[in-house]
């Protein structure tokens, strides 16, 4: 028999079907090549992509990795049997991830580590990463699928790890921001990809609902809906303030931890910010549904979720116009919603 058709039948009886992989991966070579940027060489299956940097066009350019996963958000996607939108939030996540330093997203890479690989789970995730992907001209460079029946079970885990380009000349490191800087939120879609284990704890084992409910909070969408929408990309406004020429002085991508804990990573010594909750645009109402049910500390809320800020930009006081300006001209709602004072480093949010 020759080596290409051989079946691997024990391998399938214990659980990994290597034939089925091919057959899926297969199927969606169009959508992932349809992400290709020029600079990429590799074709789709070697055991490594290629990315050429153009050096006719980055002059100093300063490579930015970064690395994560979409945590327990997948458990949402598998007991609504939906997971196209899990694929959006891995790429969306990683790329705000290196574009808070100013850093352009050039391909980005994938694993799914899986118990029984299935269809059309394999599909919608891979299809859900090519179509972010493609938004944000982002190559779907290559990755891996681990099958690993008694380990995982019916679950799964999804990590993603993206590469982006900046001019070093144009890092964004916050170490420009002074007291007197205006802290401008742009407005999340919702919990992202942080907080779904007290989420989870209390709208389904504390509350008993179903995913399947639709309180009148949460204004005609189920709760598998909510809970499911997508994470944000807020690059398009980055590049847009970029180009312009605003000063950007530090970005903080708003992720597990919340204000508290993610805007004091882009502070230089010597300052602190302090928010005002009631200049912070109106959250999607899933944040309030939870707080209400759980009867949450309000400060624990905003330690543990974003509660409606997805990203803070910091910009000097003659900037903002400008800022919110761009914000808005590429659909995102932002606001005033804090400064910069003399400090240590901490963040103070007034409730």
């Amino acid at each position: 028999m020759e080596a290409h058709k051989v079946k691997s039948e024990a391998y399938k009886a214990a659980g990994v079907d290597i034939d089925l992989a091919g057959r899926l991966l297969s199927g969606l070579k169009e959508s992932i090549s349809a992400t290709r940027r020029p600079e990429a060489l590799a074709p789709i299956g070697g055991f490594g992509g290629l990315f050429r940097i153009d050096l006719a066009r980055w002059r100093h350019p300063i490579l930015v990795s970064s690395i994560d996963g979409v945590g327990t958000k997948l458990m949402i996607a598998n007991m609504m049997n939906k997971h196209d939108t899990v694929g959006h939030d891995i790429v969306n996540h990683c790329i705000n991830d290196i574009a808070v330093q100013g850093a352009e997203p050039v391909y980005f890479m994938d694993y799914i580590g899986i118990g029984r690989l299935r269809s059309p789970l394999y599909e919608q995730v891979i299809g859900g990463m090519a179509e972010a992907c493609k938004a944000q001209n982002v190559t779907l460079l290559g990755g891996e699928t681990a099958e690993m029946p008694g380990m995982y079970g019916e679950d799964y885990d999804l990590v993603g790890c993206i590469t982006g380009i900046v001019e070093e000349e144009h890092i964004i490191s916050g170490e420009k921001i002074r007291p007197g800087h205006i802290a401008i939120g742009l407005k999340s879609s919702g919990l992202h990809t942080n907080g779904y284990s007290l989420a989870r704890r209390i709208l389904l084992e504390q509350a008993g609902l179903s995913l399947d409910s639709r309180p009148e909070q949460l204004q005609g969408r189920s709760l598998g809906e909510a809970l499911l929408e997508p994470h944000r990309c807020y690059w398009p406004a980055i590049r847009k303030a970029m180009q312009a020429r605003i000063a950007l002085d530090g970005i903080a991508h708003i992720t597990g931890g919340g204000l508290y804990d993610n805007v004091p990573r882009v502070l230089p010594e010597g300052v602190m910010v302090r928010f005002e909750a009631a200049n912070i645009h109106e959250a999607p109402p899933l944040f309030e549904f939870i707080q209400n049910c759980g009867q949450v500390d309000p400060h624990e809320m905003y330690r543990v979720f974003n509660m409606g800020v997805g990203m803070v930009w910091f910009v000097p006081e003659q900037d903002v116009g400008n800022a919110l300006e761009v914000c808005l001209g590429e659909g995102y709602e932002a606001a005033v919603i804090g400064k910069v004072f003399a400090g240590e480093g901490n963040v103070e949010i007034i409730l």
